[in-house]
Parts: structure tokens; sequence; C-alpha cells
């Protein structure tokens, strides 16, 4: 990186500030491109000039010369040759022979040694200095009327003081002028940077008004350019995403709290029971194995919790190994037998399936879909469940259930945290309504998806794996 690049780059400039310097610059340079082009223009428009004239001046001696037939006559030219000038400041002419003699020389002819040499004959024009003063002039060789003479030098200049003077006025003026053009273009650049970025300004005003207790505010896109619209729209889906985040937290807090507070409720009111007044031995063994009971059900709820935290953050790496679906369901029928007979429930496997995953995992979430279901079929209901295998190679397994419909709105709800369709059902023995939750991070860690449908024949859960 360049050193102007990292200075631009360095500390925590505005924005403003940075546009308005690249915009100054770059107008400056254009500016300076513009001037160097134009003072180019100038220069070579006088060098066009001036060479006109020496060219003129150089035809009409080489036309006098030629007039010339002998020593004589070509001697005696310096009339005709001083003619030629009259009317002329600043201009000089000589005339030289191939031996070196000077034939004719204006007064104070300000000619170098390399003009009049036989070296200093060009088609190009030269410039030098002569007591401070510029001249520009042309040397030519140039044929006489003199039969057997070689052909003489005839070098002619002209004072450029006067384009000169123009030129140093001309680049001063310019390069003022675009000193202050510079200048106003950077005022008027940072002026139009700070109109631009205006909404921006009132982007950060908005955005500031977010608060814990104010998620439910939006950006108005209607209010903003369309270059910004993207933005804003990438920042109202974001707060929509902080809101209902923020409200699942809320949720899940207001819900572990109230979990916990019954069974530490119970705890500490036998406790507080049982200090009322001496027992018997068999008295305090059944109020211990009463708060075992609660203990169990509280390590429960954490050992939940802590495996719901684990596939939150993607520490929950499933094992790679063959898993019998249909198997798994034929031992948890096994499993939930007595249940089902108390409740006169019917269980039917069909269909098979076979996939790689973690099997404890998978088996896990199988029965608290299993159990869910048992829970909420009424008695002599029935629970089907089939096991097929899917076009990819994977798997899809549903668990069907007998009984009253979910009702929609509830249904998007089923695998949150602590969420329970039907709260009458709070305190039942059904657990602590973490089940179909761990059920959804078990499904997600294998790469599979867990979607639930109700109507008025029944429930269904269907899990798809790969």
């Amino acid at each position: 990186m360049t050193a102007p690049m990292r200075w631009l780059g360095a500390g925590r400039r505005s924005i403003t500030f940075r546009i308005t310097l690249v915009f100054a610059l770059i107008t400056t340079a254009v500016l300076l491109g513009l001037g160097l082009l134009i003072g180019q223009a100038v220069e070579q428009h006088f060098v066009e000039q001036d060479m006109d004239q020496l060219e003129g001046k150089t035809h009409l001696a080489a036309h006098l010369l030629a007039q010339a037939h002998t020593p004589a006559e070509l001697t005696g030219l310096a009339q005709g040759l001083n003619d030629s000038l009259v009317g002329h400041h600043g201009l000089a002419l000589a005339v030289v022979d191939a031996q070196g003699t000077v034939l004719f020389a204006t007064p104070d002819a300000p000619f170098p040694p390399r003009m009049l040499g036989a070296e200093g004959v060009s088609n190009k024009p030269q410039t030098w200095t002569d007591a401070g003063v510029p001249w520009r002039g042309l040397s030519t060789a140039v044929q006489s009327g003199v039969q057997g003479v070689p052909p003489l030098r005839v070098a002619v200049a002209v004072d450029i003081s006067h384009h000169a003077h123009f030129m140093a006025s001309f680049r001063l003026q310019l390069w003022l002028y675009v000193a202050l053009a510079a200048v106003l273009v950077g005022l008027l650049g940072w002026v139009a940077v700070r109109r631009g970025l205006a909404p921006l300004q009132a982007m950060r005003q908005g955005a500031a008004g977010v608060t814990a207790s104010r998620l439910d505010m939006r950006l108005d896109l209607a209010a903003v350019p369309v270059e910004l619209v993207d933005l804003a729209s990438t920042l109202n889906d974001m707060l929509a995403r902080l809101q209902d985040s923020f409200q699942r937290l809320q949720d899940f807090a207001s819900d572990l709290a109230h979990e916990l507070r019954t069974p530490i409720s119970n705890l500490m009111t036998e406790t507080q029971v049982a200090l009322t007044q001496a027992r018997s031995p068999d008295e305090y063994r059944d109020i211990l194995a009463s708060n075992i009971e609660e203990f169990e059900r509280l390590a429960r709820m954490l050992g939940d919790m802590l495996f719901l935290a684990k596939a939150d953050n993607n520490l929950m790496v499933p094992s790679q190994e063959a898993v019998d679906l249909a198997a798994q369901v034929r031992e948890l029928f096994d499993y939930f037998e007595a249940l089902c007979d108390d409740k006169g429930l019917h269980l039917s496997l069909t269909g098979r399936g076979q996939v790689l995953g973690d099997k404890l995992m998978l088996r896990r979430a199988l029965a608290n879909l299993l159990g869910n279901a048992i829970r909420h079929t009424p008695s002599g209901g029935d629970i089907k469940v089939s096991v097929l295998t899917a076009a990819d190679g994977g798997a899809v397994v549903s668990i069907f259930n007998t009984g009253e419909p979910i009702a929609p709105e509830h249904l998007p709800r089923l695998f949150d945290r602590f969420y329970r369709a039907d709260p009458s059902r709070h305190r039942n023995g059904e657990g602590a309504g973490l089940g179909l939750a761990i059920t959804k991070s078990i499904v997600n860690a294998h790469g599979g998806h867990v979607g639930v449908r109700s109507d008025t024949e029944g429930t269904v859960f269907e899990v798809r794996l790969p």
C-alpha cells in the first residue's frame, strides 16, 4: 500500500472526510492535467507562430541571395537584407559563408557560435538566452546565385520575451485557478457528501432508538435512498431476528423459572412440614423418597437443558453407525408395553429402513415422539408407526396417534422448549416440556427434519433422516 493510501486509511477519520478528500484530489489531478494540456497547447502555438515568421524571413533572404550572380553583388546585399527587417522589432539575421566569414549580420546579433557553424544547420528551431533575453532561432543552408560558391548559412532569430512573459503570467493564473478550484470543489464536495450521507445519520438515529423494550422498531424503507434500501432491509431483518430470539429467551427464562419453582417449592414444603414435629423412621423414609422423586425430576430437567445447550452451540456430534429404525421402534414398543396395556392402546409398525447415525440419540428421539403419542392418545386409541426408505437412501419415520386435533396456532411452537399446547396438562407427570425440543435438536444434528400435522383423524409426527 502506498504512503498516501496508508494515510487515507489511518486513524478513525469520517466517511465524509475521506470522500471529500478523495474527490478533491481527483478533481485537482484532473485540473492539473487540463492546465498542463492547455499550457502545452499555447506554448506549441507560439512555437508555430515563431516558426512561420522565421521561415518567412529565411525564404526572403534566400530569394535575395539567389539574385546575386557575382561575389561583389553578394557582398552588396546588406542594404536589401536590412530593408527586409524594417518594421520587425526583435528580429535578427546573419549570413555566413562556408569559411565562417560573416557576410551580413544585424547589429549586436545574438547568435551563439553553434548557430553560425555547419553543425547549427537544422530544420528544427533552437532556443537560447543572451544577456537575459530569450531567443528562438533557425539556421538554414541557402544556395546563392553565384556559380561555384558553396551554400551559405542563413541564421534568423526572434526575441520571444513577450511570449515568455505571457506564458509565465498564464501559468501563474492557471495554477492559482487550479488551487482555488480545488478548494472550492473540496468545500462543495464536503457539502454534497454531508447531504448525501444524511440518510445514514437518520438510520443511525433510528437504530439508536432500538432497546430491549423497543425491539419492534423498524426503519422506514420508503424514506431511505435506493442505494441504502438493501442495507435498511437487512437491518430490519436483523431486528426481527433479534426480537424473535429475545422473545424466545424471555419465554424460556420465564418457563424455566416456573418449572424449577414447583419442585423446589414441593421440596421446601415437605421439609418444613417434616420439621414441625417429630416423625417416625418410616415417615421420614417416605418424605425422603418423595424428595428423591423431585430431585430426579430436577436432574432430568438439568440434563435435558445441558443437552439442548450443546445442540445450540454445535457441540453435539453424532457418531456414524448403521441404525435399523424398525428394530429400534420394536424395542420401544416392548418398553412402553405396560403403559399401553393400562390405557388399552393398540401399537402397530409397518415398513423398515436403515440410516447412518448415532443409535442412542436416534433412539431417544423416537422414544420422545412415541411417549408423546402415548400420553395424548385417549384410552382404546391407536398408535401407528411406519418406516419408509426415501428415494435418496434415507428414511422417513411417521408416528400417528388418534385423538383430538392440535389447533393450527400451536403447531409451529410445539418444538419450543417448555411449550405446551394444553396448559391443563402442566402437571400430570408428563415431564418438563423439553422432549420435542430435544427430538428436533437430535434430528437437526443428523441433518434431518421433523414436522407435525394434525386434523380430525389424528396427529402425525414425521421425521426425515438423510
